[in-house]
């Protein structure tokens, strides 16, 4: 059974950078597209950034493009996202998703169906 364990969230500043990881284990990590969503109080969640399997395309959302850079490393089995000038809006749940069937643009949260428990990010003005 997959299990995706996320951290790094944290308090920060706006224009400030954090940096979160996602662990995988109970399967074989080379093959899923990993997936970052966020959800904000009172919002739907929605989709932030993809990588894909073995050949390394990205997707992101226009809302975070240019500011946050998603990355995998196959060896340790993580998905990070690194996350730059932060604002506000950014403030959310982070959480960590996995898909061996699906493709890195797929966007919709009902596509993924490994999940972690999420890290909370919070963005001060």
């Amino acid at each position: 059974q997959v299990q995706l364990v996320e951290s790094g969230g944290g308090l920060v500043q706006a224009g400030g950078s954090l940096r979160l990881s996602c662990t995988f284990s109970g399967g074989t990590f080379a093959i899923y597209t990993l997936t970052w969503f966020r959800q904000a109080p009172g919002k739907e969640r929605e989709f932030v950034a993809a990588i894909s399997d073995r050949i390394i395309d990205t997707n992101y959302a226009d809302s975070v493009k240019g500011r946050f850079t998603i990355s995998r490393d196959d060896a340790q089995k993580t998905v990070s996202l690194q996350m730059n000038s932060l604002k506000p809006e950014d403030t959310a749940v982070y959480f960590c998703a996995a898909t061996s069937i699906h493709s890195y643009r797929d966007t919709l949260a009902n596509k993924y169906r490994y999940w972690g428990q999420g890290t909370r990010v919070t963005v001060s003005s």
